[in-house]
């Protein structure tokens, strides 16, 4: 019985070994018409297997590049326009893009915090920019609390990385809580709704001259 594990391996697994068959097939025709029209009908062949990427701009050359490859780049055809025909080409890679150091770091907060940091570096200093400043520490601290909830997060920890996101820029007071950033907004709202609470109250229970209610 013949196992996979004693064939020879597959160039390209997602064409399966019959197409890689058929173009070690392609490499022994010597006829150069013949050999010509085959490979073009293996590559229809592999486009029939693909047919979700047929809308591509570049759909057909990827195919060629990959019976090519498969072929050891040992095939004498002629393949369209600015098909990659040699190895060295065809394993060329984009320069890697390094993450930066700062991000890495704190990626749990995301990357919009760094754009709110950026975006209050930029405002003039004041009491505007102070609030703006508060509401990132308040946000930075909630992040890291959704990232981590098995620790507990100090203000001191958040405000040494609010100061290090910045370059130093940006501080909170020492001895403001973030904690409590958020408490008179939710004083406001319990005051607006009491103070609504009571309107209706007060509406219900105004009367006409006549006794009957309004």
């Amino acid at each position: 019985m013949d196992y996979n594990s004693q064939r020879e391996l597959l160039v390209i697994p997602e064409y399966g070994r019959n197409v890689q068959n058929l173009i070690a097939h392609a490499k022994t025709i010597e006829n150069k018409e013949e050999r010509q029209a085959f490979v073009e009908e293996i590559v229809q062949l592999m486009m029939q297997m693909n047919p979700q990427n047929k809308n591509m701009d570049d759909f057909r050359e990827r195919v060629w590049n990959h019976l090519l490859r498969i072929a050891n780049f040992e095939l004498e055809v002629d393949p369209p326009e600015g098909v990659v025909t040699t190895p060295e080409e065809a394993r060329k890679s984009p320069d890697q893009v390094p993450y930066p150091a700062a991000e890495y770091r704190f990626r749990h907060y995301g990357h919009n915090v760094q754009q709110l940091i950026d975006k209050a570096i930029s405002m003039e200093e004041g009491p505007k920019r102070d609030e703006f400043v508060s509401v990132i520490g308040s946000y930075m601290k909630l992040a890291y609390r959704t990232w981590n909830r098995e620790h507990y997060v100090s203000d001191e920890v958040i405000l040494g990385d609010l100061e290090s996101l910045s370059g130093g820029k940006l501080k909170l007071a020492d001895d403001l809580s973030i904690d409590n950033l958020t408490q008179p907004t939710r004083k406001r709202k319990r005051n607006s709704v009491s103070n609504k609470s009571n309107h209706k109250r007060g509406h219900k229970g105004h009367r006409h001259k006549g006794g009957k209610r309004k």
